[in-house]
This record gives structure tokens, C-alpha cells and sequence, in this order.
């Protein structure tokens, strides 16, 4: 390491992020190649750690890339660039890098999957089981190991050995079901029709709610004319996942009587599904920058893999980073069944990032196209509730479920809640309470519900016994959400019951003490059961937690007049999304 990287290395980490996060601000006035061809050393090497920790690996990647021209040998910025190349889906670059890694790091697990998978992609099967057998020594390792060396023979057209490699998963239970799976894949590739048919029925067996064994289980047993077979295994995937674009795709073209194509048609395609079980798999928070990775390698196999793009966006949607997931998506081929469903996840992102007008005019445009989608109806209405547009909101759920036909049921209960919630706001009111009633049929103890009517009843005078008790029934179910606490707690200030009503809103305070009109409600209570002190200084409270401009006005009011003889109905609790959304 150099002298300068050992002290940069030595800064406490205030000091690093300080420096390095002018660089990102700089960068977005247009002048990010001037930037960083003019960076120091440790001025790219402190931005390019910066921008890694915000997980905009691309921008990283180019100021170690700069600081590698600075100092070539370094393996400290060889080993970043190459990390964070990867992830950035700067694959030949990486592949260069992964060569220098190797060298200094025999044993660095993903430079040797890299360099495997270059091999493998050369036909240079040997070197590329090499590497990856040196890739196996801890758990993910392992798993990544077998299964990508079983595909490497499989290439080569060596069935016995492929299994034998597979074998080295039997050290961990939890492997069993990738074993079994893309044995039956390989077998089937490799045209073992006994062996692909016995291994595929376990698969199945064990893990029948998983999409790519559904349809890889699908797929073979309509290439072996047993279309009733297959019809009945995407049936009962479609029972529980009924618009699943890719399960009710094969089961259209099934019965259109078009003949399937082999779900894996090659031994590159098998490396890719292989690479992309993993990162779909490995998609929680703490393995979820091997998922990227593992998703871009995926891709690399296979760049029209529609299902792993899919999941590197929602990946990058994970990880906050909706405008890499936009990009994602827009990659998505028009002629795709998963098009519709990446235009929904455009329009999502684009509200994530507060261009929510052009987020409803690509929704809107989508079920015009479309008007049947249910997913594109329902999305369209949640936008439009999250900013208010309560009667745009309701017509759009009103057309979700239109799109549903006769399989509207129990399982929508949430959409006449979302509905209800939308007409209440418009002024609606007996078409919201028809929709909470409907819901509350499907559900009866959904606690949601039950909180939003309860409450709604009370403030609107109406049917207060029956109100009361959903609200309590929500707080039973719900005894530690804060906003149900605070429903309950301001429907016994409705009815004047101050002491209970204190004693609920205390307990949703402490439950959620950074909500301003909680505390708002709070101290009303302690208002009128006498406690003026303290009902000003939790006025003084909702106040300092930045409450609604909207609502500002009347607490620095309380604060300084009080109460007068009448109570005022204060807003709804401005975090309860349960209640008054």
C-alpha cells in the first residue's frame, strides 16, 4: 500500500465522508468527467469510497479507476475498482481487474467466478472448473461452485460427472432444492429423459411454489405430450399467483397449442438460471450486494433474461436507488410478458423519486393500452391516493376492480379498504362505509379496517357504540401501533370521556412520540381533564416534530389561548396511514 493510501486509511471516518461529499454534489453540475480526470489521488480515492457507500457504483468505479492511473499497482484500489466494477455491470473491466485480484488473492471468491465465467464463455471448460473450484471455501461459495462447475460439464456433454458436482451440495440441508433442480435441468438439457422426469416430479414435490420449477416442471411435461400434467401444475400455481404474467403465458400458449421451446436451451443459458437462483436467493438486506452482482452476472450469460433484469431492478429498488432501477427496467424488451409489469415498476420509481406527474401519465398510458390490467389499475389508484387525488384514486380502484371480473373476492379486501379510504376523503361517505362494510365481510378482524370505520363513525356522530368496539377490537389486534392507540384515545375524547381518553393518548405518545399530532391530541386531553401545564407543553412538542403548515396555525393557537369551552377536532395523526390515508 502507499504512504498515501496508508494514511488515508487511518482518517477517522467524519473526516473521509466530509471531504468526499463536496464530490457527488459537484458531479450532478454536468462536469463529473472533468471532475474526475482531475482528482488526486486521495481525492479519488476518498470520492470513490464515498460514492461506494451510497451505492452509486458507477460513479465509484471511475474514480478508482482514476486513482489507479495515479497508482496502477495498488491492490487496494485494484480490489475496489474490481468490486465495484462488477456491480456496476462493468463486466469486460472487471474481467481485466479480476486477473490482478487473482494474483495478489488467490482465494478472492468473486474475481475467480469471474475469471471462471470468462473461461466458461471461451469454451476453455477446464480453466473455468478451476476456477470456480477455488471459489468453494465457505458456504455461498460452495453452492456457487457446484452448481457452476455442474454446468461446465454439462457443457461438455458429461452427465455422470455434472451430478457427481452437484453432490458437493450435500453438505448443507438447505442446498437440497438447487441440487434437485438443476439436476433436473441438466439431465434434461443433456436429453436423459428418465433422469430429467423422476428429478423434476421431486423438485416439484419439494418446492412446487417456486416460479422457475413450475415453469421448468411445465415446460417438460409439455414437451413429453402430457398436457394435462402441465396444465394442472401451472393451475395450482395460478390459484395462489393468479396474474402471474410468465405461468399464465405458458398456460395460454398450452392451450393454443403451440409447442414450447426447451426452458433451457444451452448449457450458458443453465449457468445463467443457476446464477440467478442464487441472487434471488441471496436478495435480503445483508447479502443483498451479492445478489447485485450475481443478478449482473446472470445477465452477462444472458442478456435477454427478462426475469433476472426483473430482479435487478427490484434490487436496485431495495437499495434505494430507483433511478439505476428505471434504467433497468426501460432494458425490458417491448415483445416481453414482463413489459406491463416493468412499466408499473418505472411508474413507482419515478414517483420514489418525486415525479409523481409523470408517474401517473406513464400509468395512465399503460391502462389505456391496457385496460384490463388489473396490477397497472390498482397501481394508478395507489399513486394517486399517496397525493391526494381521492376521486381520480376511487375510479381508478373502481377499475381494478372491474379488470378482476368474477375473481374478485376475499382476497381483495384490501382494495375496497384503499377505495373506501379515497371516497371517505372525496366526501363520499356511503359509498366509503359500503366498501369498509364489504371489507370487514372478507376480513372481520382486519384491524386496519376495523380502525378506520370505527373512527370514522365516531367523527361523524354515527352508530357510537358499534364504532367504539371496532376501535377497541383494532387496538387488541394491534396493541402496539401507535396510530391505532391514538384512534382509540381521541374516540373517548369524542365522546367526552377525557380521563380514559388521556390515558390511551399517553400510551400512544410513547408509542410514537416523534408524531406531532398525536402529541397534539395528547395535550387537548390533558386540556380538558385539567392539565394545563402539561397540555401546552405537549402543544409545544407536536409543535417542535414539524407538524402540517396546515395544522401550525392552530397549535401555536392552543399554545398560547388554550382551549376554548368546545373542543375542536384536531386533524388525523399526520403518520397514520392506517386510519386516513
Amino acid at each position: 500500500m502507499t504512504r498515501a493510501l496508508k494514511l488515508l486509511s487511518a482518517l477517522p471516518i467524519g473526516i473521509s465522508l466530509s471531504v468526499a461529499a463536496a464530490v457527488p454534489a459537484l458531479a450532478t453540475q454536468g462536469g463529473t468527467d472533468q471532475l474526475i480526470s482531475q482528482a488526486s489521488l486521495s481525492g479519488s480515492y476518498l470520492a470513490g469510497r464515498f460514492a461506494g457507500k451510497q451505492r452509486d457504483n458507477a460513479i465509484a468505479a471511475l474514480y478508482f479507476q482514476r486513482a489507479l492511473e495515479v497508482d496502477p499497482g495498488n491492490p487496494v484500489l485494484i480490489e475496489r475498482a474490481f468490486v465495484l466494477d462488477l456491480g456496476a455491470g462493468n463486466m469486460k473491466r472487471a474481467e481485466l481487474l479480476a486477473e490482478q485480484v487473482a494474483k495478489f488473492n488467490p482465494q478472492h471468491r468473486m474475481a475467480r467466478i469471474v475469471l471462471g465465467l470468462k473461461a466458461f464463455r471461451e469454451k476453455n471448460y477446464k480453466t473455468a472448473r478451476d476456477h470456480f473450484s477455488k471459489a468453494a471455501f465457505t458456504p455461498v461459495g460452495e453452492l456457487t461452485s457446484g452448481l457452476l462447475n455442474a454446468w461446465v460439464l454439462a457443457a461438455e456433454g458429461k452427465f455422470p460427472e455434472s451430478m457427481r458436482a452437484l453432490d458437493v451440495l450435500d453438505k448443507q440441508e438447505a442446498f437440497v432444492n438447487f441440487k434437485l433442480f438443476h439436476a433436473a435441468l441438466i439431465a434434461d438439457l443433456l436429453r436423459s429423459e428418465t433422469g430429467a422426469s423422476g428429478r423434476y416430479r421431486t423438485a416439484y414435490e419439494k418446492a412446487g411454489s417456486s416460479l422457475r420449477v413450475v415453469q421448468a416442471y411445465g415446460n417438460f411435461l409439455e414437451r413429453q405430450g402430457n398436457k394435462d400434467e402441465a396444465r394442472k401444475v401451472y393451475g395450482q400455481f395460478l390459484a395462489v399467483s393468479q396474474r402471474n404474467p410468465l405461468v399464465r403465458e405458458q398456460l395460454d400458449q398450452l392451450n393454443a397449442g403451440r409447442q414450447p421451446r426447451p426452458f433451457i436451451g444451452s448449457a450458458n443459458e443453465g449457468a445463467a438460471e443457476a446464477l440467478f437462483s442464487l441472487a434471488s436467493a441471496l436478495s435480503d438486506e445483508q447479502s443483498i450486494d451479492i445478489a447485485l452482482v450475481y443478478a449482473q452476472l446472470a445477465l452477462m450469460l444472458k442478456p435477454d433474461f427478462a426475469v433476472a433484469r426483473t430482479l435487478l431492478g427490484e434490487i436496485y429498488e431495495d437499495i434505494q436507488r430507483h433511478d439505476l432501477a428505471i434504467e433497468v427496467y426501460e432494458k425490458v424488451k417491448e415483445t416481453s410478458v414482463l413489459r406491463a409489469s416493468a412499466e408499473i415498476q418505472i411508474a413507482t420509481n419515478l414517483d420514489a423519486l418525486g415525479k409523481s406527474d409523470q408517474a401517473i401519465e406513464e400509468l395512465r398510458k399503460l391502462v389505456e393500452r391496457e385496460p384490463g390490467n388489473y396490477d397497472a389499475q390498482l397501481s394508478l389508484g395507489n399513486v394517486l391516493r399517496s397525493h391526494e387525488k381521492w376521486t381520480e384514486a376511487a375510479e381508478a380502484y373502481t377499475n381494478a376492480i372491474a379488470a378482476l371480473g368474477s375473481s374478485f373476492g376475499k382476497k381483495q379486501w384490501s382494495l375496497l379498504y384503499f377505495r373506501g379510504i379515497s371516497y371517505e376523503r372525496a366526501g363520499a361517505w356511503e359509498k366509503a362505509e359500503a366498501d369498509f362494510r364489504k371489507a370487514l365481510e372478507f376480513e372481520p378482524e382486519q384491524p386496519q379496517v376495523l380502525n378506520y370505520l370505527g373512527y370514522s363513525l365516531i367523527d361523524k356522530g354515527r352508530n357510537l357504540s358499534e364504532a367504539l368496539e371496532m376501535v377497541k377490537k383494532a387496538v387488541e389486534l394491534r396493541p402496539n401501533d401507535g396510530y391505532i392507540v391514538d384512534s382509540l384515545g381521541w374516540a373517548y375524547y369524542k365522546l367526552g370521556d377525557y380521563e380514559e381518553s388521556v390515558k390511551q393518548l399517553e400510551r400512544a405518545v410513547e408509542l410514537r412520540p416523534e408524531d406531532p399530532v398525536i402529541n397534539d391530541h395528547f395535550g387537548d386531553a390533558l386540556w380538558r381533564v385539567g392539565r394545563r401545564l402539561e397540555a401546552k407543553f405537549q402543544w409545544q412538542h407536536a409543535k417542535d416534530n414539524k407538524p402540517e403548515p396546515k395544522d401550525l396555525a392552530n397549535i401555536e393557537r392552543k399554545i398560547n389561548e388554550g382551549l376554548g369551552d368546545l373542543p375542536k377536532a384536531p386533524p388525523a395523526a399526520s403518520g397514520d396511514n392506517q386510519r386516513k390515508l
